[in-house]
């Protein structure tokens, strides 16, 4: 896989570059919540603008159906881009149409410019490849040049992420580079004990990499939505917690098969419950009770791990050597249900582990509760990325990259 310091090293000076960047932020209306992935791509596109490059930067946000959708316009990204780069970051309101043809060739060298959201046009995610190849090649028209550095999209197999690159000389970013040399330190040569925290909602979203991180890791704690499929996989009443029902067999079979092979697999031992799901907007005091993992009541719904798992985990995670943590501990967004996730991201904090915080909605636990991001080994920008490569799987947009 070619470099951008390769790329840079050949000369980019007046050459049209185009950058897949992951600019997928949160959005509150037009204010972005959390600029990570923003800032991420910024070292990339300031080394292409400081060689004297003509950047062109790209990405989707959201998921609109195929149609230009003022919700989830790139507008407020490209505006955040260029206070970053404390430069002017120029805004095309398509994305191959005549404001991108225009405000591309108005780029002098150095100059930045961001064309609007690539989910705006059908072709970008069509799984009909002569459609998808149609628009990459409308793409190609804007640029001499490619760089991938969109991590966050590497597992799809979408026009600017794995059509594209075949049509212009093509290098990984400085954000791919780093975060293809982190995934590979979680998967050969890694120092142990290897812990792997895994939380979030659905139990299926973490199949594939529970089944072969089984391969991998020493210990395996869950915790989140997730956990009550496990709980009731052991004959436990959850309540009205999140449930899987159709999981509980595969559920059942990884924990028979870390059993044998070893694996160390922890569950909560007390839970917090409440009878209704908190009111994220306001935040209103939610009065959770604390009860035993075993012992949740019918009418009530698991929210987050209790003070004991919260110990428990840290303990776990006190010895370790590597640590990869994906997915919150429960609704972290509401503060009566954040000391779980709170106490997982401060055990990362305060132990001497290379520690991975697997993107999504743990990165961005990271931030709101205030942690500083320099105390975790790696923050990654992609959630989905992250998993389906400990998979072992294909990412398309990495296929793409390599010569």
């Amino acid at each position: 896989m070619k470099t951008i310091d390769e790329l840079l090293g050949e000369g980019v000076e007046g050459k049209r570059v185009f950058v897949r960047a992951d600019l997928n932020v949160p959005l509150d209306g037009t204010t972005i919540t959390d600029d990570g992935r923003i800032r991420a791509v910024v070292p990339t596109v300031k080394a292409l603008a400081d060689a004297g490059a003509r950047v062109v930067v790209a990405s989707h946000l959201g998921r609109p159906k195929g149609a230009p959708d003022p919700a989830f316009s790139l507008a407020p990204a490209a505006a955040r881009l260029g206070e970053l780069l404390g430069a002017e970051v120029a805004f095309a309101t398509d994305t191959v149409g005549e404001s991108a043809r225009t405000t591309v060739a108005g780029l002098a060298d150095g100059g930045v410019a961001v064309i609007e959201n690539l989910r705006f046009n059908a072709g970008e995610t069509s799984k009909d490849d002569a459609e998808r190849d149609a628009f990459a090649e409308r793409l190609a028209a804007l640029a001499d040049l490619y760089v991938g550095d969109g991590f966050g999209a590497v597992h799809r197999k979408h026009a600017s992420v794995f059509d594209l690159p075949g049509k212009l000389p093509h290098a990984a970013g400085y954000l791919i580079a780093t975060e293809v040399g982190v995934l590979r330190k979680l998967t050969e040569d890694v120092r142990r004990p290897y812990a792997v925290v895994l939380g979030g909602a659905k139990v299926s979203d973490k199949l594939g990499v529970i089944d072969h991180l089984l391969e991998k890791a020493d210990r395996i704690l869950v915790g989140g939505g997730m956990a009550y499929t496990f709980l009731k996989a052991q004959g436990h009443e959850v309540g009205i917690s999140l449930l899987q029902e159709d999981q509980i067999p595969a559920v059942k079979d990884y924990l028979k098969r870390a059993e044998d092979r070893g694996v160390e697999f922890v569950l909560p031992v007390d839970v917090l419950v409440s009878t209704e799901f908190p009111d994220l907007k306001t935040k209103a005091p939610a009065n959770p009770a604390t009860v035993a993992a075993d012992a949740i009541p019918a009418d009530q719904e698991g929210l987050d791990i209790g003070p004991e798992t919260r110990k428990l985990y840290a303990s776990k995670l006190a010895d370790a050597a590597t640590v990869f943590w994906n997915g919150p501990m429960g609704v972290f967004e509401h503060p009566d249900y954040a000391e779980g996730t709170k106490a997982v991201a401060q055990a990362l904090v305060d132990s001497p582990a290379f520690s991975v915080v697997g993107g999504g909605d743990s990165a961005a636990a990271v931030r709101i509760l205030g942690f500083d991001e320099t105390a975790f080994g790696h923050i990654s920008t992609g959630g989905g990325a992250s998993l389906e490569y400990l998979e072992g799987k294909q990412l398309p947009g990495l296929v793409a990259l390599e010569d």
